[in-house]
């Protein structure tokens, strides 16, 4: 495809489009597919003028050749669409503010004024019928105090106020929507369901791991325990429990049996199961995505709801203080200037706002923010639980040694061993899985269908009998596996300063494999700047010997861990913690931390951890840097200030409107424009960014 070059800037770019006119859907297709080009950070298309702008790295030659290949019906099956709603929305938006304006100019400068006088009462007689319906029903809102507005405008004859109230109310309603809308659809899209792969059950029987995009309707997709149902369908096959909290709030799992139905989504807390799909990619999923945010009472901090509650309590204080200046002055004027302003428009605008534009900057540092209480839960935070693997060491631990025992060969054992774990999406998992890549040691499926057992390891059965692979506590407490006579020297001398995966078959150990994980660079850094930005209480807790843990925490300068712990042990650790009235911010990576993630104030899941440490945290951070959560515990903190400013600015400006209005120095319609006015300026400001780039 055809671009012309209209500008080129230091890692920016304007171009054209060279074709007649674009679509929508068309506009859509080209940003999603720049925006997952690796060089490219941000993209802009303007589909009414055929143009882009994009905002890359590296070779701008590189970026031409890769548009120069450009195919609309190349690149459409390889993306998902989740911005054509947004487009359609805000194109619909501003043609509705331009349709708005310009028939209110134009019934100004051409209608006569008997005419115009017929128009404002039939437009402003269903807001009098609706505030009157509140009335009977004994509900004071702001639907009432507008309807009592043009209703005390039209029983004065003031037939231009009405009309120029009635439009400056419409118009900020608008604003107001598409604002909030907009916000919402920007959240919804950044929290959408991302998932590229799935195990797909070919008709012989065969698992293949398939791209998402290939599935269609009726295919039959295998989920395992810990992974996420990444499309709707029926269970085919297995029994699981499925965590549903995404999609309808639950907190517990809910049993699904062959039959059911199961939505995307959903993450699947025990067991494996066959699922035949009813919908492709992309269906219903993103509608649910925005019912949630737009609905679910988690989303709403503590700051929201009592903006919320305020704003309906001093409905009927304006409401009476308008009809104390009537009493007090005689004047209807000054009665519906009164009117005209309430705090209920502001603050139920601006808070929400606030915490979704928050929400959406996190989204921009790769950072996804489930709810507004959550960020108002860590800029109270005074304690930081840390999970040890994946999280404070390094994204991506490696197999430093393979010993092998029973006179099994070293190759085949790690050959075994990869074969099981590449089911668990794990980091320790995906180093022996990756190891085994490295070597060229390819498998088959030579396991029955693997039991994954929380915090411990894996049992299946290999040629008739039973394998295990997992942890030094599992292996030899739990499943009492035993270690020959000849092989107990070279047992003894493992090294101690490694995590060890211990792999037995048939009750006899088999293999140890030894897991190098470096500390990730940042690590020592976060723990100091956590302090400074006022986390009083760092802990690491961990199911790793107590020798590894020791030293990882002297390195990192903890003043507290825990080690050889079990989920359940995290969990307690965290309760405690909260019985002693802190605020705790538990981060992890693994399915063995998916209990306390729950338990937390507030949950942080590492990115490129388990799908259900993703599912069940509240918060979801890149795994590139650990010091996005100090750039988080900084957002957090901003936005309450913000908050805070916004509180004192709505009912120092509001009350000194109604002041104004009340001495007759502030005509109706001007007590409407600024009162509207001042509250599309503070929604605008609230959309600003809280941190500097």
């Amino acid at each position: 495809m055809r671009f012309q070059i209209l500008h080129e800037g230091r890692g920016r770019v304007r171009l054209r489009a060279v074709q007649a006119s674009m679509s929508m859907e068309q506009a859509d297709v080209l940003e999603a597919w720049l925006l997952a080009l690796p060089q490219v950070d941000q993209v802009t298309v303007h589909e009414r003028i055929c143009g882009v702008i994009i905002v890359f790295r590296g070779s701008r030659e590189a970026l031409y050749r890769q548009l120069a290949g450009f195919s609309y019906a190349l690149a459409a099956p390889k993306v998902h669409l989740a911005g054509s709603r947004s487009r359609a929305m805000n194109r619909a938006y501003k043609e509705k503010l331009v349709f708005l304006v310009a028939r209110h100019v134009l019934k100004k400068l051409y209608l006569p004024l008997p005419l115009r006088r017929v128009i404002n009462t039939c437009h402003a007689l269903p807001r009098i019928g609706r505030a009157a319906g509140m009335l009977l029903r004994g509900k004071l809102t702001v639907d009432m105090l507008d309807g009592a507005a043009l209703g005390v405008a039209l029983l004065t004859g003031d037939f231009t106020t009405a009309g120029s109230v009635r439009f400056l109310l419409k118009l900020g309603e608008t604003i107001d929507e598409w604002t909030h809308k907009k916000s919402v659809d920007d959240l919804a899209r950044s929290m959408s369901l991302q998932a590229d792969q799935v195990w797909q059950l070919s008709e012989d029987g065969t698992q293949v791991l398939a791209e998402l995009s290939q599935i269609r309707p009726g295919d039959r997709i295998i989920v395992h325990t810990g992974h996420v149902l990444p499309l709707d369908g029926i269970l085919e096959d297995g029994d699981v429990m499925l965590n549903q909290a995404s999609l309808t709030g639950e907190s517990v799992p809910v049993a699904k049996r062959p039959g059911s139905a199961v939505y995307a989504g959903s993450v699947v807390e025990e067991g494996n199961c066959v699922v035949r799909v009813t919908g492709a990619l992309g269906e219903n999923r993103y509608d649910r995505i925005v019912r949630m945010i737009e609905e679910s009472e988690k989303l709403k901090s503590g700051a929201e709801q009592r903006a919320y509650d305020l704003a309906d309590r001093l409905v009927p204080w304006c409401l009476g203080g308008s009809l104390l200046t009537w009493l007090l002055t005689g004047n209807a004027t000054c009665a519906v200037s009164v009117l005209m302003v309430d705090f209920s428009c502001a603050l139920k605008l601006s808070m929400p706002l606030s915490v979704l534009s928050a929400m959406r900057e996190a989204g921009r540092h790769k950072i996804t923010v489930k709810g507004g209480k959550f960020l108002e839960r860590l800029s109270k935070a005074d304690t930081v639980i840390f999970d040890k693997t994946g999280t404070l060491t390094h994204a991506c631990p490696t197999v430093r040694y393979v010993v092998p025992f029973n006179g099994k060969d070293g190759e085949e054992m790690l050959r075994t061993a990869a074969c099981v774990e590449e089911h668990f999406p794990h980091s320790v998992a995906n180093a022996v899985v990756r190891a085994a890549e490295e070597r060229g040691l390819s498998h088959h499926e030579m396991h029955s269908e693997p039991e994954y057992v929380v915090a411990h390891g894996i049992a299946t059965k290999i040629d008739g009998e039973r394998a295990i692979i997992g942890s030094r506590h599992f292996v030899f407490e739990d499943e009492g596996v035993a270690i020959l006579p000849e092989d107990q020297a070279r047992f003894d001398a493992l090294d101690p300063g490694s995590s060890w995966l211990f792999l037995a078959i048939g009750g006899v150990l088999s293999a140890a494999i030894g897991i190098f994980d470096p500390l990730r660079p940042e690590a020592g850094e976060i723990v100091r700047l956590l302090h400074e930005a006022g986390i009083g209480k760092l802990v690491m807790l961990t199911g790793d010997s107590r020798n590894t843990a020791a030293a990882i925490a002297g390195e990192l300068g903890l003043e507290d861990f825990h080690a050889e712990i079990l989920p359940e042990d995290k969990a307690r650790y965290i309760h405690a913690e909260q019985a002693q009235g802190r605020t705790v911010v538990m981060i992890g990576d693994g399915i063995n931390d998916a209990p306390a993630l729950s338990l937390a104030d507030v949950g942080v899941a590492i990115g490129s951890g388990a799908t259900i440490a993703r599912e069940v945290a509240d918060v979801t951070i890149a795994a590139e840097d650990l010091r996005e959560l100090v750039l988080l515990r900084r957002l957090s903190e901003k936005l309450m200030r913000r908050i805070g400013r916004n509180y004192r600015f709505v009912m120092g400006f509001n009350g000194v409107l109604i002041a104004l209005g009340a001495l007759g120095f502030l005509a109706p319609a001007t007590s409407a424009l600024l009162h509207n006015g001042s509250t599309l300026l503070l929604s605008m400001d609230c959309l600003t960014d809280l941190l500097p780039e």
